[in-house]
């Protein structure tokens, strides 16, 4: 292998890494801005103490995951110009706009009106409050919908034309709403609140297996599984719409989720498991069902799926990495669905809050809306490859002139630099959750902008307990 494949495969690394660590914290904090939005909501419909508690306790865990979702989103764009300078070149005229819209919008929104939501519970009105509260939420939203206007272009990219190997757009409202952008904005934002759904779910479920049964321990639990339950079926939903759609603009990538190398007439089988091999053109010890593949991408009994065999070598995604990666992600989403639905048939016999087994599974299944976001979209942009604009440009083209020993040393820094700042705020995170809302009867400990004298500068500062005693 030469230096130049070695540097290439390295950026790709260092990309997938990097992008990984950031996903996760945007997820969760869209989650979270919308749960904490509703929690207010119902402390100023009810006035009970316990949706205030929850507010106040979200919020820390909110202000954490903000802080770093734009620490490393910050690292996500500055790669684009050190390895990635080829891309920025060709399609910055509509990447470089489009992420500007998502600052000017989104980003100015909820910096403008954050400090109000985590420090402001004394200076303003319980209903300004609010307010400032539901435009964090509605700007973690905005985030949403132009972040994935940018990705969902490189997937079914047009109203654009090449002029002088550079992109120049023409039709702005056909770059943003592309083909697959309402298929992929709708599957991540509801995968957002499944998210934290999953995430206040666990958390419910560990203070209940703790003894905790006072009414915040289990609005939260009941609240992020009714959530759930309405989701999940829901989510499942989209993600076949936006499986045909694949089907109808990225045939490969279809052909590669199914280890499907020859076209079937008459109906195509569904691989369950197996082991796809790029260089034998074939999927080992695969288990088939007839038909079933049709019924799922065609909705028809004998619809036809072209297999990887009809395109170039060349043009093939890998088959290896996607097959198992949409495999998770759609195998720990049937699990959530059924966890969901039991928790409805144990709420219905009222065992939801005293079934220990069920809390236990909970808090289990807290890590899994994490892992089915990476593969999903593991599946989406490994599925991609090997193009960075899908029919257009090339990923090999689009990658800077460095060498291997450049591209190895940042990335050996970013490894140790994520894993330690990142891997501290996790475990922040993780403490802070332990430590639960307040017990009924007690004041909230640190309650931003109860001290008149102090002034909170920064996002992180609304998580004010020690990381060793939270």
């Amino acid at each position: 292998m030469n230096s130049a494949i070695s540097a290439f495969d390295l950026a790709r690394i260092q990309f997938a890494f990097t992008v990984s660590f950031h996903i996760v914290f945007p997820a969760l904090s869209i989650g979270l801005a919308s749960f904490i939005a509703v929690l207010e909501w119902r402390w100023l419909k009810t006035g009970k103490a316990h949706y205030k508690d929850l507010c106040l306790f979200w919020s820390k865990i909110f202000a954490v995951a903000f802080g770093m979702g734009v620490v490393s989103g910050v690292v996500m764009s500055y790669q684009f110009g050190t390895n990635w300078s080829g891309f920025s070149s060709f399609a910055g005229p509509v990447t470089g706009p489009l992420l500007m819209y998502e600052v000017m919008t989104a980003f100015f929104l909820e910096a403008g009106f954050l400090g109000i939501m985590l420090f402001g519970w004394q200076r303003v009105s319980p209903r300004a409050h609010f307010g400032a509260t539901l435009m964090v939420a509605i700007g973690t939203l905005i985030s949403t919908f132009w972040i994935l206007a940018s990705n969902s272009w490189m997937q079914t990219p047009q109203g654009f034309e090449v002029v002088n190997g550079r992109v120049v757009p023409l039709d702005w409202f056909k770059i943003i709403f592309n083909p697959s952008f309402p298929y992929r904005l709708a599957h991540m934002a509801l995968a957002a609140f499944i998210v934290a759904g999953l995430v206040v779910a666990a958390v419910g479920a560990w203070h209940l297996l703790r003894g905790r049964r006072d009414p915040a321990v289990k609005k939260m639990f009941s609240m992020a599984l009714w959530l759930l339950l309405v989701l999940t079926p829901i989510q499942a939903f989209v993600g076949d719409q936006h499986g045909l759609n694949t089907r109808e603009y990225q045939p490969a990538k279809i052909a590669a989720i199914e280890g499907l190398w020859d076209t079937e007439k008459g109906g195509t089988a569904l691989n369950l498991f197996g082991i796809p091999d790029m260089q034998a053109e074939t999927t080992r010890y695969a288990v088939s069902i007839p038909h079933l593949g049709s019924l799922i991408l065609t909705h028809s009994w004998d619809g036809e799926i072209r297999g990887l065999k009809e395109f170039p070598p060349q043009d093939r995604p890998n088959s290896t990495v996607v097959f198992w990666s949409f495999r998770i992600m759609a195998g720990l989403g049937v699990l959530m669905i059924v966890m969901s639905f039991a928790a409805w048939v144990l709420r219905r016999r009222g065992r939801l809050f005293e079934s220990k087994w069920f809390q236990r599974v909970a808090v289990a299944m807290g890590p899994s809306g994490f892992i089915t976001l990476l593969a999903g979209w593991v599946t989406t942009e490994a599925g991609r490859q090997p193009w960075v604009v899908y029919g257009v440009m090339r990923t090999s083209q689009a990658v800077s002139p460095l060498t291997a020993q450049q591209v190895g040393i940042s990335l050996m820094a970013f490894v140790v630099v994520y894993f330690l700042v990142f891997g501290t705020g996790i475990y922040y995170m993780l403490k802070l959750m332990r430590s639960g809302p307040a017990l009924p009867g007690h004041t909230p400990h640190g309650v931003p902008g109860q001290t008149p004298n102090q002034t909170a500068r920064r996002p992180f500062s609304a998580a004010d307990q020690m990381i060793d005693a939270a």
